[in-house]
């Protein structure tokens, strides 16, 4: 496939480009970066990929890295230092529940060995692989993005509906959602 023929969403930004080329829908199985993509895909809800993108550097400046063990030490003054950081988006209850899903990342650690091992067990550690023609047919949901939510949400994580685990699976790889005129589509070896 032609280098050029990408996903028509990754639309002409260079910000927006480089992400659709160089990480969505590619396997992540480190559990920091897992860590990101769902705080992100949090943060992201109610608005668009792009502002969360744009604001990217500063939440891994203002959230250390996106490392769990220290976000999940976040107090108060954490807390409201992050709320007037204009970097990032400040939403006290996005924030919050950073914090609170930073705690139960660790949990989920401890118990099963890394949150990269629990959560791809839900594709039995290897990428759904669709074969969508037209962004118009990729779902905003699916049966397991409901099934991990609901999982999720029973163990306390916050900011985990289905549309944000869904859009957490395709950024993650655990779907590929490449239409399959893409040339990363053709590259992850469908």
């Amino acid at each position: 496939m032609c280098q050029n023929i990408r996903c028509a969403w990754a639309g002409d930004l260079p910000i927006y480009i480089d992400y659709h080329d160089n990480e969505w829908g590619r396997p992540v199985h480190d559990d920091n970066k897992l860590f990101e993509m769902l705080i992100l895909e949090g943060m992201q809800a109610g608005l668009n990929w792009i502002t969360v993108l744009k604001k990217r550097e500063a939440f891994r400046e203002a959230f250390d890295g996106f490392d769990p063990g220290k976000v999940a030490l976040y107090g108060p003054s954490k807390i409201e230092e992050l709320l007037s950081n204009e970097g990032i988006i400040r939403n006290r209850l996005k924030v919050n529940a950073a914090v609170t899903n930073a705690k139960l990342f660790l949990e989920v650690q401890e118990q099963y060995g890394s949150f990269d091992k629990f959560i791809w067990a839900y594709v039995h550690y290897t990428p759904i692989q669709n074969h969508w023609k037209q962004i118009e047919e990729i779902p905003a949901t699916t049966p397991l993005s409901d099934q991990i939510s609901k999982d999720l949400k029973k163990m306390g994580f916050k900011f985990v509906g289905s549309t944000i685990i869904y859009a957490f699976m395709q950024a993650t790889g655990m779907v590929n959602d490449h239409v399959t005129s893409c040339f990363v589509y053709q590259q992850m070896g469908t």
